[in-house]
């Protein structure tokens, strides 16, 4: 990690950065950048950079205005965002998917460099975004709708190809099944498309010193395997709510205590014909009508849910809910709910990260 001598003129060409404080004692090389900061400033936060500064330094070594210099084997970008974590702290106002190159750049070298506090601030947010409870997602997933009820994902949380590629990288495999869920609501085509890398902080700057515009065209795709992975989720999703359809709504037999069940005529029809109604809405979702949240069956059964108290539907005369008494209504809903629990628990083995017979060890991804 420490710069050897090299000729002079290569350090001609660096970019000075952001970072370069009149009164720092030390440069921070990192690719085609240099950053002048503080060395105890570092050395406060990190026994390996206070470890770093300690080795001898050769009696010639080259300086860069006056300071000892140092070459970090990272990307500039991400030392340009972990030195803003160092300096400026890591906050987050509002919860947006701009955050990530930030929040990634800062995970890996925080946990390079032993910075815990950065580190778990990272997490923190990870986990915000890319939950391992059920709770957590469904708060998430309020999160990414908009006052008008337009569900936004893509404005608050990262592609979940970005997630991923982290999570391997950092080995963080909680985050695993609630990207790969992500990721599989999209159509085949897409999930296959990939997306491009974000614009990050470097970029801008980079741009403002020099006048390049870096392209961020560079696109990211799954590997073979994790595409894989990901299709057969998609279908293992829709299969489930295929089987939940057959099991509680086609012919579902009302609740013992239904109170329409000792109606002379057609026991129970009001509770029968809204359970049909149910099951022709939700197989839209299924069949993949519903635009953009088709092989969520989290959603559609949370939808399923909110039909029962719903009181938007037409009689063909006036706006009313489902008939259901209370009774089925309750047992219905636990149903419901029961299926949500199962659908996030079955996550993993979903996906293929977990062994089918249930035990809990990771698949190997190669």
């Amino acid at each position: 990690m420490v710069k050897e001598k090299r000729p002079p003129e290569k350090f001609g060409n660096l970019i000075r950065s952001d970072f370069w404080f009149y009164d720092g004692n030390i440069v921070i090389v990192a690719g085609c950048a240099a950053f002048k900061v503080h060395r105890g400033q570092l050395e406060r936060h990190s026994e390996v950079f206070s470890d770093l500064f300690s080795l001898p330094q050769p009696q010639e070594q080259e300086l860069i205005d006056g300071c000892s210099c140092v070459e970090l084997q990272d990307p500039p970008s991400d030392v340009l965002y972990f030195l803003g974590a160092l300096y400026d702290g890591l906050y987050f106002k509002k919860q947006r998917s701009t955050d990530f190159p930030a929040i990634a750049a800062v995970l890996r070298l925080s946990s390079k460099y032993l910075v815990e506090h950065l580190r778990q601030r990272c997490l923190h947010r990870l986990d915000k975004d890319w939950p391992t409870t059920l709770s957590g997602w469904d708060l998430r997933e309020r999160r990414s709708t908009d006052e008008n009820g337009r569900y936004v994902p893509r404005d608050h949380c990262a592609h979940p190809i970005l997630v991923i590629e982290l999570a391997l990288s950092m080995n963080l495999p909680a985050m695993l099944p609630a990207a790969l869920y992500d990721l599989s609501r999209y159509g085949p085509s897409k999930i296959m498309s990939g997306t491009t890398l974000p614009f990050t902080s470097f970029d801008r700057m980079l741009k403002e010193l020099t006048g390049v515009q870096v392209t961020t065209e560079k696109p990211v795709k799954l590997s073979r395997d994790l595409l894989c992975r990901t299709l057969r989720g998609r279908e293992a999703t829709q299969r489930y709510m295929a089987g939940f359809i057959a099991r509680h709504l086609h012919c579902r037999a009302p609740a013992a205590e239904c109170l329409h069940r000792n109606e002379k005529e057609n026991p129970s029809r009001p509770c029968h014909e809204s359970f049909y109604f149910i099951m022709l809405n939700i197989l839209r979702s299924v069949g993949g009508i519903a635009c953009g949240r088709d092989a969520d069956p989290l959603y559609t059964l949370s939808q399923a849910t909110e039909m029962l108290t719903r009181t938007d539907f037409s009689d063909g005369q006036r706006q009313c809910g489902l008939k259901l008494c209370q009774p089925c209504k309750n047992d219905f809903a636990e149903a419901a709910a029961k299926a949500r629990e199962e659908v996030w628990t079955l996550l993993p083995q979903w996906f293929g990260f977990v062994e089918s017979d249930n035990n809990d060890s990771l698949l190997d991804l190669d």
